[in-house]
């Protein structure tokens, strides 16, 4: 050991490159380890559009914060999401960023994580129970009430209108569908509401849409939950007939949830005519934002945040960053004392994808 040392002390004299190369030092890796946290990322899923633009910017906000990320998906399957949270484990990350979308399943999960002091940040959705950093997401309740105030009135406060639920096992799914739910029974008691459970599916959402309006061929306006039922209602108002300008009597009123491009182009087109614009790129960019300052041992509290948004306590423990989520529409106009933007505003993310 002696001789060792000398030697690699004479070879420092003459070279501090050489010394690290003879004496085999780890210090140099070490220190760029401890300089970019490796953080766990879970995608729910990669069958929509919106999901796949998360999916899009998390590795540019990663590199950005500097950030080492490990990546799964769990397609949403909870089961999935719990194998995935114990190969982080394995891994060593440091922080993780999921997006549950059975929000009552994901608790044992959640509590070993917490066991093993490793902070959570939760995108989209908020777990019915369990510990976590921040919830990151938009006030899903914010968005039922916006397109039922849209609906509301365009249909002049009459009529039918089919409600394309998400999820119901999600918080988001039940946040939308009570939200819409309440308001036109407050605001709109004149309009008759045919919800229909979806699970997040197309194919479902299309058959159950094409089974009302044959009952229903009066209705005159669609809540679709998200833009998974995108394609399908625009493919079923077509066969009925019904896929016509805003100003052809026949038009069926539609307003969607997410604001990714084909819904923004639709609305430009008169196919479809609102959407609320849950935003993909800043839900990657504060998931991780929020990773790494838990990561550096940052504390938040309720109140307005430097981004636009609201932090709010949903229960003890559990803080959730309310991003904004506005209504588009072809003239951003004002529907029910809720403003709206246009939908080629350069502001809205679905219009800003490469």
């Amino acid at each position: 050991m002696r001789v060792r040392t000398a030697l690699c002390s004479a070879v420092s004299a003459l070279s501090a490159l050489a010394l690290l190369s003879a004496c085999g030092s780890g210090s140099t890796s070490g220190a760029s380890s401890s300089d970019t946290p490796l953080v766990g990322v879970d995608y729910p899923r990669s069958d929509t559009d919106f999901w796949n633009s998360y999916i899009k910017y998390t590795p540019q906000y990663g590199k950005e914060l500097g950030l080492d990320l490990k990546t799964t998906n769990s397609q949403n399957d909870v089961a999935k999401l719990t194998a995935n949270a114990q190969t982080f484990i394995s891994q060593g990350v440091e922080g993780i960023a999921m997006a549950p979308q059975d929000t009552a399943a994901i608790a044992p999960t959640l509590a070993q994580l917490e066991a093993k002091k490793i902070p959570v940040v939760t995108v989209d959705t908020r777990p019915d129970s369990g510990k976590v950093f921040m919830v990151v997401r938009a006030d899903n309740r914010a968005y039922g009430e916006k397109a039922c105030q849209y609906l509301g009135t365009k249909l002049g406060g009459k009529g039918k209108v089919v409600m394309l639920e998400g999820g119901l096992d999600s918080i988001n799914g039940r946040d939308r569908t009570e939200a819409f739910n309440d308001c036109m029974k407050k605001n709109y008691p004149d309009i008759k509401v045919f919800g229909e459970a979806t699970n997040w599916d197309g194919a479902v959402a299309a058959q159950k849409l094409q089974t009302d309006l044959t009952a229903h061929p009066d209705i005159k306006g669609v809540y679709m939950e998200a833009s998974f039922a995108l394609s399908g209602t625009l493919q079923v108002l077509k066969q009925k007939g019904l896929l016509v300008g805003p100003k052809d009597k026949k038009h069926v009123f539609v307003v969607s949830n997410d604001g990714i491009p084909e819904e923004l182009k639709s609305i430009a087109a008169g196919k479809i005519d609102a959407t609320v614009s849950q935003p993909a790129d800043l839900y990657a960019k504060y998931a991780l934002y929020y990773v790494k300052a838990a990561i550096d041992g940052k504390t938040f509290k309720p109140g307005k945040t430097d981004h636009d948004s609201t932090i709010i306590q949903v229960r003890d423990g559990v803080l959730e960053d309310q991003l904004s989520a506005p209504l588009v529409t072809a003239d951003g106009g004002t529907y029910g004392g809720v403003t709206s933007v246009k939908s080629d505003d350069k502001s809205l993310w679905g219009n800003n994808l490469g």
